[in-house]
């Protein structure tokens, strides 16, 4: 059930998730993306362009972490805007031939605030991985009924 906007408040958490990622996540994205570059798979590679080792794609994470909010929101087009400034990169270890993710993406989403002439709640995420903050001013606009 979607929300209205008469149930939200500022400061009012929508939920969390958390998301395993493995590089053959990374793989299957940089099929469906086209991007494929070596950072996101080959460890020689990241490791020689001076990156801790393969890290996920930006928009990976950006669209994992946003999943969130449309499906609280009941309708992906529902989200008529969605910014965020990437901080960290998120490193994925390699974990071939285990049930481990070689990654998890933390994301907890807030109301930061409601236009009622808009009808619209901007939701704050907090998308941390490795105990860091890996994207910043996180932010999605939702159009609420």
């Amino acid at each position: 059930m979607s929300p209205t906007f008469e149930e939200l408040s500022v400061g009012q958490e929508i939920g969390t998730r958390s998301i395993d990622v493995t590089r053959q996540d990374l793989v299957k994205y940089a099929g469906a993306s086209g991007d494929f570059n070596p950072i996101h798979w080959n460890e020689a590679f990241a490791t020689s362009v001076e990156l801790p080792g393969v890290i996920a794609h930006g928009m990976f994470t950006m669209g994992a972490a946003v999943q969130l909010v449309s499906d609280w929101a009941g309708d992906p087009a529902a989200v008529v805007d969605y910014q965020t400034r990437f901080t960290k990169p998120v490193l994925v270890t390699d974990t071939t031939g285990t049930d481990e993710a070689g990654a998890v993406i933390d994301v907890t989403g807030v109301v930061g605030a409601l236009d009622a002439e808009a009808r619209t709640a901007r939701i704050d995420l907090t998308v941390v991985a490795g105990g860091q903050k890996v994207l910043m001013k996180s932010q999605a606009v939702v159009k609420v009924s």
